[in-house]
């Protein structure tokens, strides 16, 4: 009674494999690199592999995200709200809100206290803010992805970013860097950017906590930082952020099995 959950997105792609008691087997994650089909299997068998177990042991299989329409062998698709915030509510079960920042949009989502999503709210028209913004940032400052967080943290003083546009804030990230300014000190500025538009979405859904965060960039300790501060409140951030969505599919695969 094997369940398995895909999450296709823009950016990556995971598999998360689940027993018959609710336990995680295996997980992994892989870059989609535009192809849907070919991320989402290979994750699937990869997943398999590392849990031991064959593709006749799988009853059933969901798929969620940004290609979940494309995966033939998936027996039912469910939206990345659904499944962002079961897999959320599995692993804090106290959880009220949730932020998810993934590779090309941002959601808020609010649950009841069983759980349930009571009201999301969702920008997915700008990739200001997201993974895929904190790449090309990353990329104009000449420095790892991994390592904006760490970087942020050595920061001195805030330097204001005016323009959260990818295009323009990459123009405007190279003209302070051409000025002086610190790569520590714009990157802390692109992160407190970052919460401002965060919690200006949230507001729409009345945030409340216990609050987790999902999503590759909750692994940018320096974003996760600036929303802590914006918003003052502590946020629960999951071991493996990046699979939660994952998660929540195949809990939904093993309830419909």
């Amino acid at each position: 009674m094997i369940a398995v959950g895909l999450d296709i997105g823009s950016l990556s792609t995971e598999a998360v494999v689940l027993n018959d008691k609710n336990k995680i087997l295996s997980y992994v994650i892989e870059l989609t690199q535009g192809d849907c089909k070919n991320a989402a299997e290979n994750v699937f068998y990869e997943s398999l592999n590392k849990a031991k177990v064959s593709k006749e042991d799988v009853s059933n299989i969901v798929a969620t995200g940004y290609g979940r329409d494309n995966i033939s062998f998936a027996k039912k698709t469910v939206t990345e709200i659904t499944c962002h915030a079961l897999g959320a509510y599995f692993l804090f079960p106290e959880t009220r809100t949730i932020i998810d920042i993934g590779g090309q949009d941002s959601k808020g989502i609010k649950l009841d206290g069983n759980g349930k999503v009571a009201d999301f709210v969702m920008n997915d028209k700008c990739a200001a803010g997201t993974g895929r913004f904190l790449e090309v940032i990353a990329h104009a400052m000449g420095v790892k992805l991994t390592d904006l967080g760490k970087l942020s943290s050595q920061s001195k003083k805030l330097i204001p970013i005016s323009s959260m546009c990818t295009v323009f804030a990459e123009s405007e990230v190279v003209s302070l860097v051409a000025e002086g300014s610190t790569k520590s000190d714009i990157i802390n500025g692109i992160h407190m950017a970052i919460a401002e538009r965060i919690v200006t979405l949230l507001k729409r859904i009345n945030i409340e906590e216990p609050v987790v965060m999902t999503g590759g960039v909750a692994k940018n300790e320096g974003v996760v930082r600036a929303l802590e501060n914006k918003l003052k409140i502590k946020i629960n951030i999951p071991e493996e952020p990046q699979m939660v969505g994952a998660l929540g599919a195949a809990l939904i695969a093993k309830r419909y099995m």
